[in-house]
């Protein structure tokens, strides 16, 4: 039997309506999934990489609370870019004031803003760019065809970029994955930065589009994956909305529906962190009962949502489940 820290303590005694409520539930809800022998996929959107969410995310990975991540494509490769060019973010706190000649000096200066935090272009982007090519061209011309993850992952293991590290390799979350081969969907990837880079590859004749495994590819590994797993269901935590956490959701009504797998299980948990409100159409917004509509989500699946800041609320998720 664990013996919650601090933090899970101070949340459990002050944490006591609304939001902060809906925190301690959700908490308590992944928990006894994982206790349950039920597994869990945790979605990763907006700039969480970027945010240093890797921090403890890391430590989630390695002490086995997640067995398998959907992230967008910039937080797959924004965490590695943190660990290699760390020193040359810069903080802008009075972003909100900035002028559009300012934003176009930071341009300018090679600095990429995500609301108060710049990443550099030449230490970060290019930096990675310059070892990812050569792993990209190698697979094409061994006839090996790999998904991005995988190639991030060999870039990882490489060792090539240890040069470079800027933070201590147990902040980087996809260090960590990497170690553990942990299975990765990386939905959309070809609207991140390495996602343009190759392309822009393959319109120089230099790659063809083939080398990449494509999203088609990452559902039915998907697909494979959520039969092989199962049995004693499978949690869903979703961070922000989007792509991360639509594309993996609707694997469920595909096997049950197109598949016509009528045995298979609806997701056993679901947890959504989102500041969006719910509004005519809006999926990221949506109240976790509308899934239940589409086959996601079973009548008695425990639903929770979170209408916070996720950068506040998953740490102290995921501190709880640490037993911090």
């Amino acid at each position: 039997m664990s013996t919650k820290g601090a933090i899970s303590n101070f949340i459990e005694k002050y944490y006591l309506h609304f939001n902060a409520a809906a925190l301690v539930d959700a908490a308590k809800g992944y928990e006894d999934q994982l206790n349950s022998g039920a597994k869990m996929l945790v979605s990763l959107a907006g700039a969480m990489s970027t945010a240093e969410l890797g921090k403890i995310f890391a430590e989630m990975i390695r002490k086995d609370k997640v067995q398998i991540i959907s992230c967008t494509g910039a937080n797959l490769e924004e965490d590695i870019m943190n660990l290699v060019a760390h020193s040359h973010y810069e903080r802008v706190p009075n972003y909100r004031d900035l002028t559009p000649q300012e934003e176009w000096d930071l341009l300018e200066r090679g600095l990429n803003r995500v609301t108060d935090t710049c990443i550099p272009e030449e230490e970060a982007f290019r930096r990675l760019q310059k070892h990812i090519v050569k792993i990209w061209k190698d697979a094409e011309a061994n006839g090996e065809r790999y998904f991005p993850h995988e190639f991030m992952y060999k870039l990882l293991l490489s060792g090539v970029l240890e040069e470079y590290y800027e933070i201590d390799i147990k902040d980087s979350w996809m260090y960590a994955a990497a170690e553990k081969n942990l299975p990765i969907i990386c939905p959309g990837w070809e609207d991140s930065t390495m996602g343009n880079i190759f392309a822009s590859y393959v319109l120089k004749g230099e790659l063809k589009a083939s080398t990449m495994k494509s999203g088609i590819e990452y559902m039915t590994f998907l697909a494979d994956w959520y039969t092989n797993n199962s049995e004693k269901g499978i949690g869903f935590f979703q961070i922000g909305g989007g792509i991360a956490g639509d594309f993996p959701i609707c694997v469920v009504p595909m096997l049950y529906q197109d598949m016509e797998r009528t045995d298979t299980p609806f997701w056993s948990y679901f947890c959504q962190i989102s500041d969006s409100t719910t509004s005519y159409g809006s999926y990221s917004g949506a109240v976790p009962n509308e899934k239940i509509t589409w086959g996601k989500l079973d009548i008695n699946t425990p639903k929770f949502i979170i209408e916070s800041d996720a950068t506040i609320v998953a740490p102290l998720i995921f501190a709880y489940l640490l037993d911090m």
